[in-house]
């Protein structure tokens, strides 16, 4: 799954130009037990990403047994 990660330009900044939000990346969850490191790139909704930060892995819950998504953030490369 991906949902957009958005950043809130500064009020009355060059990035406001009369918008809301400004688009910084997107935030993946990817399937349990995926190996995804900082040094990777992907490819999302056809454009290329870096993963930046350390991926994070929900590990197993208490609750059901079941293991959760592995979480990383992915920016655009630009230049």
């Amino acid at each position: 799954m991906v949902t957009p990660r958005q950043a809130a330009p500064q009020v009355g900044g060059e990035e406001q130009q009369a918008r809301d939000t400004v688009i910084a990346g997107w935030t993946v969850y990817a399937p349990p037990g995926t190996d995804w490191r900082t040094t990777d790139q992907v490819r999302i909704r056809d454009q290329l990403c870096e993963i930046t930060g350390e991926p994070g892995d929900w590990g197993q819950s208490v609750f059901t047994g079941t293991s959760g998504p592995v979480q990383f953030a992915a920016d655009r490369v630009t230049g």
